[in-house]
């Protein structure tokens, strides 16, 4: 009997979106015969019941198009505002999927979307994932599409600063996102050349890191570009804000659960951003500048690597409908394929290890992680 799928894409928007609808989408349709039906602006969407017909027609041309032709949202069917109040929207959800009927719901998005995917296994729907952020902290994956893209857009943005702080002597402090891992900003500052790369898992001491601002100026370089992640903490916040998690009994890590609250606003980013600017200038007598990237690193054409990753991860995810593997997100491992039950990634974050290679290897070219 031919299958009816469902499609959605839920969380942030990433490029490669649309690169992996079309994956799912021609493959099940080409390969399999399947039927496929999109879910406007994520579980928000399928609640709402508002659907449109994923043909040949729709999934052509939309490879080389950032964002997703769907559109998204970061409602939870658990925690959905509703009429003005908060609701439990799950049983509604179940009942579209239902009337719809589906053979599977393929949910496209990150960390917080594999845990409302499980929620709605539970429900017994037959649900598969696919990995996707920037920040690349999908547990389970080796990597999760609209990485890549973003890595080299913050690259490039700190290969454009490298001429700006030289001609006038500046300290440049470069926010790039990652609130609660820093593989972007780890990344990016290690293919940019920057001097100090502050992340979320190494809390800096900002005297550590206006020290290797002297130590360069004092050799002769009366510039430096600092790569801070939006989530990195200083020692003293980290120490204070464990304290008062172990108060509350959470963990000691202090970082809240992938279902807990939504991250902190770009305000309170720039912030600490600007904080940690001004306590720069006045540590090392340099003037500094912020350059916030922001959303730019979501937007534009995925790079080919995100193309092929979303492509790979799509056609697999329509073979796996085709087999009745349900219940599992389509992770990426080495050069193949493998399906992870959604138990084993929901609720855990991907965060970058402190002897990680990428680490050690910042270290070794003399760039500062803060520490």
């Amino acid at each position: 009997m031919t299958k009816y799928i469902g499609i959605l894409t839920s969380g942030g928007d990433s490029p490669g979106l649309n690169a992996a609808i079309r994956g799912v989408g021609k493959a099940a349709l080409n390969h399999y015969g399947m039927h496929i039906i999109g879910f406007r602006d994520g579980f928000r969407g399928l609640m709402e019941n508002r659907t449109m017909r994923l043909d040949s027609g729709e999934l052509s041309g939309i490879l080389t198009r950032g964002g997703t032709i769907l559109g998204t949202s970061r409602d939870k069917p658990h925690r959905m505002p509703v009429g003005g109040k908060v609701r439990d929207m799950t049983d509604v959800i179940v009942g579209n999927y239902r009337d719809n009927h589906l053979d599977a719901l393929v949910c496209l998005g990150g960390g917080g979307t594999q845990k409302n995917a499980l929620r709605l296994k539970e429900k017994g729907l037959n649900v598969i994932t696919l990995p996707k952020t920037i920040d690349n902290d999908v547990a389970m994956t080796d990597i999760t599409f609209g990485f890549d893209t973003a890595l080299g857009i913050a690259t490039e943005a700190i290969d454009r600063l490298h001429s700006t702080a030289h001609s006038h002597h500046r300290i440049i402090v470069v926010e790039i996102m990652g609130h609660r891992a820093g593989w972007l900003a780890l990344g990016a500052g290690v293919a940019g050349g920057a001097d100090v790369i502050l992340i979320p898992e190494i809390p800096y001491d900002v005297e550590s890191v206006a020290e290797a601002i002297r130590e360069r100026s004092r050799g002769g370089k009366p510039f430096s570009i600092v790569a801070v992640a939006e989530g990195a903490i200083s020692m003293q916040d980290f120490l204070a804000q464990t304290a008062a998690q172990e108060k509350k009994g959470k963990s000691r890590d202090g970082r809240k659960n992938i279902d807990d609250d939504a991250p902190p606003t770009e305000i309170q980013y720039a912030d600490h951003t600007l904080r940690l600017a001004k306590k720069l200038e006045q540590l090392t007598g340099l003037e500094a500048r912020i350059t916030i990237l922001g959303h730019l690193q979501r937007g534009g054409t995925p790079s080919a690597m995100d193309r092929l990753l979303a492509t790979r991860l799509g056609t697999a995810c329509a073979d796996f409908i085709s087999k009745g593997t349900y219940g599992v997100m389509v992770a990426a491992r080495g050069d193949g394929i493998k399906a992870v039950r959604l138990e084993d990634v929901a609720g855990k974050v991907k965060t970058v290890p402190p002897d990680h290679p990428w680490v050690e290897s910042a270290r070794r070219v003399g760039t500062s992680m803060g520490d």
